[in-house]
């Protein structure tokens, strides 16, 4: 009984080790998203929001396996960087408890659980599945010789909506399009801001940020640039999807929430963390229920 009792507690250990690996609670940023997506796609084919069960769960564990794909490789490619950084030096990758090789077995087994989803979803979805895994695991190596390395992040999140549509349509639709730019330019410019922290590291270790390069202030501004981009896109993801009041409040919602943001970050750098998860992840969940009223 005693080492049954010491199986289940390594096990939820080690579970939680990998949670703690891939941030498994910032998923909260990318999951609304798809979930916006797929409920306009279905409003717009068929006057219900509600896409089915089958197309839940597949999309749930579509967007994770994605995720988790993603943080897999960041975390297994950055161990030498990670190790610097006292940020960074007690992750689960560089402390010792989580293995190279477990990392690497959790990569593959989410590669080809997303690539399996795909398949079961539709033909488009399967032919997308492995460009979509390149994208997601580029990001770690643009930061090594690139400050667009926060733009590729906007990418790789605002792959989300666009699997989204082609999960319940078939297709990539324009609207689909500027729901992914506002998805792109938001994680972009709040990745700025959370990027602030680590802006003498990079400059000491030759790593390429919009922060090191450009400095606090011109960093700022850029962001508050993308952060403008994100409304007008959401705007016109809007109309172009002949949507009504509920998204239109949507959209003034995350307007109101990202001046919110800049206005902490700007006020206070120490409360980067509190605008990063706090804000943002209310923003998508929040974007997510009027989208709901919307279709309902």
């Amino acid at each position: 009984m005693k080492s049954k009792e010491l199986g289940e507690n390594g096990f939820l250990k080690k579970l939680n080790d990998f949670s703690e690996l891939v941030m498994f609670k910032h998923s909260v940023f990318s999951l609304p998203f798809i979930f916006i997506a797929m409920l306009v796609a279905s409003y717009l084919d068929s006057g219900s929001g509600w896409f089915g069960w089958r197309l839940l769960v597949l999309g749930t564990v579509a967007a994770v396996s994605a995720r988790n794909f993603a943080m897999g490789v960041n975390r297994y490619l950055d161990r030498d960087i990670d190790i610097l950084n006292p940020r960074t030096k007690n992750r689960p990758s560089v402390d010792g408890r989580v293995s190279s090789g477990q990392m690497l077995f959790f990569v593959a087994v989410n590669a080809l659980l997303f690539i399996g989803v795909a398949y079961l979803i539709n033909t488009l979805a399967f032919e997308l599945a492995v460009p979509i895994l390149i994208v997601l695991g580029a990001y770690t190596f643009f930061k090594r010789f690139s400050a667009l390395a926060h733009l590729i992040l906007g990418v790789s999140l605002g792959l989300a909506p666009i699997a989204g549509v082609v999960a319940v349509s078939g297709e990539i639709t324009v609207w689909s399009l500027y729901l992914a730019a506002g998805v792109m330019f938001w994680v972009a410019g709040f990745d700025l801001l959370y990027s602030l922290q680590d802006m003498a590291f990079d400059k000491a270790n030759d790593l390429h940020s919009i922060p090191s390069k450009f400095g606090p202030e011109k960093t700022m501004l850029i962001a508050r640039g993308f952060h403008v981009l994100t409304v007008f896109f959401w705007a016109a993801f809007v109309m172009r999807a002949g949507l009504g009041i509920w998204a239109d409040a949507a959209v003034v919602f995350a307007a109101i929430m990202l001046t919110y943001e800049h206005y902490l970050v700007n006020k206070d750098f120490t409360k980067i963390d509190r605008a990063f998860f706090t804000v943002n992840g209310y923003l998508g969940f929040v974007f997510l229920f009027f989208i709901i009223l919307e279709v309902a």
